[in-house]
């Protein structure tokens, strides 16, 4: 009987859990939509956090006692490419709706792009910070993940954390700005496609935020090391996801688009 490289896990509440507390999600979005009530929103999003943080702390213990083989570790990776995958057809699909708007304006926003009565915002003042930011951290989470493989975990801890400043700071000027934006998801076409697309970066920057601090603190417990460091690897990938997004958000809806 050949022995199986795969780790089979016991019952685990955990899929069931997300699965629900996600539908709860969208289900609640839905209401805040047509009502305004938001509390529904909040507390399914902590309970999908909640559900979502156990599984991710079962699966760490998991490679903590050494359950993660080679070809688990081969799936993981494989698995994270096609979930990034998926996130580029998403995003495709948004990009893909902006440029059908803009590129064929209808009559009734004016046959113009930005719309009639929009006042598009300036590139050069937020939106160019926040692309400086970005971009700064991706060089940061870069060189902090080599300094883990090399050894240097001291370094490797403040990369990260530099990492984590520079995207809280991005997050918190993308709300200034939305703040300070003339227009809401309702004005016209414009309106809906700028606050979703940079809504869902936006949201997929929070989750790299918190992707960010689980290995931040992962770091100080020294539960990775220079030859164990697969999550910070995939955290990354993601967090450069983020960075390229955002570089075609830049150009193609603050620049091209306003």
């Amino acid at each position: 009987m050949s022995r199986n490289p795969y780790f089979l896990p016991g019952m685990s509440p955990w899929p069931i859990l997300v699965s629900l507390s996600s539908l709860s999600a969208v289900l609640s979005l839905l209401l805040w939509f047509e009502s305004g009530e938001g509390g529904a929103v909040l507390a399914s999003a902590l309970g999908l956090s909640l559900a979502l943080g156990q599984w991710w702390r079962d699966v760490m213990r998991e490679g903590a006692l050494g359950y993660h083989s080679l070809e688990m570790v081969s799936a993981f990776v494989d698995g994270f490419v096609l979930f990034l995958a998926s996130e580029v057809m998403f995003f495709f699909s948004l990009f893909w709706a902006f440029f059908h708007c803009s590129l064929a304006p209808d009559i009734s926003i004016g046959c113009v792009w930005p719309p009639l009565g929009i006042e598009a915002l300036d590139p050069m003042k937020i939106p160019l910070l926040g692309t400086i930011l970005l971009l700064s951290s991706g060089v940061s989470v870069t060189m902090a993940l080599k300094w883990l493989s090399m050894g240097y975990k001291k370094e490797a801890f403040w990369g990260v954390g530099i990492t984590v400043a520079l995207g809280g700071f991005f997050s918190g000027f993308q709300l200034t700005e939305y703040y300070m934006a003339s227009f809401t998801i309702a004005d016209s076409v414009y309106g809906s496609l700028f606050y979703i697309i940079t809504g869902f970066h936006g949201f997929h920057v929070v989750v790299g935020l918190v992707f960010l601090l689980v290995i931040f603190t992962r770091i100080f417990r020294g539960s990775i090391s220079s030859r164990k460091h697969f999550s910070f690897m995939v955290c990354s990938w993601y967090w450069h996801f983020v960075d390229v997004v955002w570089i075609l958000v830049y150009f193609v809806v603050y620049i091209w688009g306003g």
